[in-house]
């Protein structure tokens, strides 16, 4: 098992690339902190189960990632179990999909307070602990939008670039003390916010990419995995896009 001994937190758990994390993640031996906004009976039902599945522990971690004063609560309860963190995955997220002469202040703002200020203080929280252990991978779920000009996003992509300067910046900083930072780009996935599409928008860009379909969540995952661990040891201040070749 590659992640044998190791605790993760990963938020954004209950959906998607998120859940996907946490099984794979799960399936490698590692003990998880498993965030979501809200403790909905079937969200601790779902983690009791994988938890059970894999012969595990996964505890559910709940809160509002906006919301700085419950965030903090959650990291003092991290801080008091005494379980040395291993592996941050930063996954969750939101996308706005407007022109950019569109776009509304408000609706960048959320942007910005989600995919980027509170990837930024949560890591700044758990980041501390793993340099008093020296060693620890950090891995920020960002997105190709955040590399590639895509028309409607320049919102998500702009707070998913930011996510990937804070990286590279996290990874310089922390580095000489053993802990890596690394990015994960994903390009069309099968998620809900690629429900958004209609068909013709849809086939029009998986025509871009060089293996013609969408990725799954799986596929993220297995990156993520990889990242966080031992086989990825000298991997640092990296974008890994996985994107089905897309361009």
């Amino acid at each position: 098992m590659l992640l044998k001994n190791k605790t993760a937190i990963i938020t954004g758990t209950r959906r998607g690339i998120g859940h996907a994390i946490v099984e794979a993640f799960a399936k490698e031996g590692a003990n998880i902190w498993a965030h979501a906004r809200k403790a909905t009976p079937e969200f601790i039902e779902d983690m009791e189960q994988l938890s059970q599945k894999y012969n595990i522990q996964i505890r559910p971690l709940c809160f509002e990632l906006t919301d700085y004063n419950a965030m903090k609560v959650a990291v003092t309860e991290i801080m008091a179990s005494k379980i040395p963190i291993d592996i941050l995955v930063n996954n969750a997220g939101i996308t706005h999909t407007s022109l950019f002469q569109m776009s509304k202040i408000e609706d960048l703002r959320e942007e910005f307070e989600v995919n980027f200020f509170s990837v930024f203080i949560f890591t700044q929280y758990i980041s501390k602990l793993m340099t008093r252990k020296k060693s620890g991978s950090i891995i920020n779920i960002a997105s190709t939008a955040g590399i590639d000009a895509n028309s409607g996003k320049s919102m998500y992509g702009s707070a998913k670039a930011a996510v990937i300067c804070m990286t590279n910046v996290i990874s310089e900083e922390i580095g000489t003390v053993g802990v890596r930072a690394n990015c994960i780009a994903p390009g069309m996935t099968k998620t809900d916010m690629l429900d958004i599409l209609n068909d013709k928008m849809l086939n029009e860009l998986l025509d871009t990419t060089d293996l013609h379909r969408v990725g799954r969540p799986s596929e993220i995952a297995d990156t993520a995995v990889f990242l966080a661990s031992d086989l990825a040891s000298y991997i640092t201040g990296q974008v890994i896009r996985v994107d089905g070749g897309l361009g």
